[in-house]
């Protein structure tokens, strides 16, 4: 049952498409328990958002803050999507969504990582806050499974609507003012997801091309794009195409190999892969087709 006349009870903080995508239903559905709305924002991202997240807010005539004038909380519980920072708050009522199914992904940039490492399902996890980061007990799951290659925006679109589904279950649970229910994670079974800054856009090109292909394809839009140098010139590579391999005498990673309908071929540690979307780093000006055949990515 959606109430529509309790006290609101929560805060929400909310950044990023995916923290767009909950509060439009949110504060459409739940509206009366949602004390204010605050609003991070993130200038690594092309887009984050936090324009159209006020719009919403706005629109349904709820209160929202951005994180910097944010004043203390005063909700009996606090709820995370997809939020970068603390929150002060007592752990069994802050609710932190994470981009992974716990306790596998503890951590940073879990979607990412777990799109590099290939992983055959993605998904969310609601859970109560803890001491050690992602440590808490798991109120709510969703999980849907993917196939390669696939991007990051699409990966996102799929993770918001596993966002969507426990994040208004959770909702759901609070405004019908049941206790929320959770279990506690299989430390046993844990993985870490490292935190990424720019060293980690650069493309190691003596890995297997099926590999570099999905780091390509997770690093871009609304990310910077996968790093490298064409020849010397710093360059981001939007799209690639993986290709069966070749028997290479002499095989060096990040040469040229072939130049397919003006598109370069460059050889990985293990396999091929065609560049498709090369573009200069400080202006994005398009690097192909290539100036010359002998060129080299490094």
């Amino acid at each position: 049952m959606i109430a529509t006349t309790l006290t609101p009870m929560l805060t929400l903080f909310v950044m990023t498409e995916k923290g767009l995508a909950f509060t439009e239903q949110a504060v459409s559905q739940f509206k009366s328990i949602i004390a204010e709305v605050v609003i991070g924002q993130d200038s690594a991202l092309t887009n984050d958002y936090s324009a159209e997240i006020a719009g919403v807010c706005d629109r349904a005539g709820v209160k929202h803050t951005q994180r910097k004038d944010f004043q203390g909380l005063s909700t009996e519980y606090a709820m995370a999507i997809s939020w970068r920072w603390l929150i002060d708050h007592p752990a069994q009522k802050l609710i932190v969504f994470h981009d992974s199914l716990l306790p596998k992904y503890r951590g940073f940039a879990p979607l990412v990582n777990a799109l590099i490492n290939g992983e055959s399902r993605i998904g969310v996890s609601a859970i109560f806050g803890a001491s050690e980061y992602d440590r808490g007990d798991i109120i709510h799951q969703t999980s849907v499974p993917i196939r390669y290659p696939i991007t990051i925006a699409e990966a996102i679109t799929a993770v918001n609507e596993c966002y969507l589904y426990s994040g208004l279950a959770v909702l759901e649970a609070l405004s019908s003012g049941e206790p929320l229910k959770a279990k506690a994670q299989d430390h046993s079974e844990a993985s870490y997801s490292l935190w990424r800054d720019d060293e980690d856009y650069q493309i190691d090109w003596t890995q297997s091309a099926r590999r570099i292909r999905r780091m390509i394809d997770a690093v871009g839009n609304p990310y910077r794009g996968a790093f490298c140098r064409v020849d010397g010139v710093p360059a981001r590579i939007l799209a690639a195409e993986e290709l069966d391999d070749v028997q290479i005498e002499n095989r060096t990673a990040g040469k040229v190999i072939f130049v397919e309908n003006g598109t370069p071929v460059v050889v990985c540690g293990t396999g091929l892969l065609r560049v498709t979307a090369c573009v200069s780093d400080d202006g994005g000006a398009p690097l192909i087709p290539l100036a010359k055949f002998r060129a080299r990515f490094s």
